[in-house]
């Protein structure tokens, strides 16, 4: 078995994650639970609505919804100039 050193964790750890922040993670989740609850209390009762019939497309509108919102308030990397 390959022993894996802790920079080589920190490497893999950078790669996979590196690209996400903190604050975009919590805006998905409030928004993933913010859809959940606006389909609880709001719903749609025919069942013809697109994005409020069901639990799953409510909770991954809510997630997206709440994934654009938080990116608004990232710091984005400005291109060096050489």
């Amino acid at each position: 078995m390959e022993n894996i050193t802790t920079s080589d964790k920190n490497i893999l750890r950078k790669k996979l994650f590196g690209k996400i922040s903190v604050l975009v993670l919590i805006g998905t989740v409030i928004g993933a639970i913010g859809g959940y609850i606006y389909y609880i209390q709001v719903g749609c009762v025919s069942g013809t609505c697109a994005i409020t019939s069901s639990p799953w497309m409510s909770t991954a509108w809510g997630g997206a919804f709440g994934y654009l919102i938080f990116d608004l308030f990232t710091k984005k990397e400005s291109p060096k100039e050489n």
